[in-house]
């Protein structure tokens, strides 16, 4: 199994419970497909560096998870489908990502612990 990341913005029109049950809908996606889900992130409404489909802003969502090589072909044209979805972004980790992204959990769990 590899590690992945992916990042996905959604529409800005959406309200915070249509953001969470289409997020909720591709991580389900990836625990059927027999993925283990390491890192969720929503890093919320931000602005764009340049307008797709006339919007400017966008909901970011990044989430990072291990699974097989054939599911990222299922995710992806569950991004396609998904109206919502304006843009989406799947990398494949090595282990110098896979352990700068391990760092980066524990620093943002130090945080909300803080707060």
């Amino acid at each position: 199994m590899n590690q992945y990341e992916t990042v996905f913005i959604l529409t800005p029109v959406l309200s915070d419970d249509q953001t969470k049950e289409t997020v909720a809908k591709f991580k389900k996606i990836l625990t059927d497909n027999g993925a283990e889900i390491l890192n969720e992130e929503a890093w919320g409404l931000k602005k764009m560096a340049y307008s797709i489909d006339k919007k400017s802003t966008g909901f970011y969502n990044l989430v990072e998870f291990k699974g097989e090589p054939s599911l990222i072909k299922k995710l992806e044209t569950g991004f396609r489908r998904d109206e919502k979805v304006i843009r989406f972004m799947t990398v494949k980790l090595d282990k110098y990502a896979a352990a700068y992204a391990e760092k980066r959990r524990a620093k943002y769990a130090t945080k909300k612990e803080e707060a």
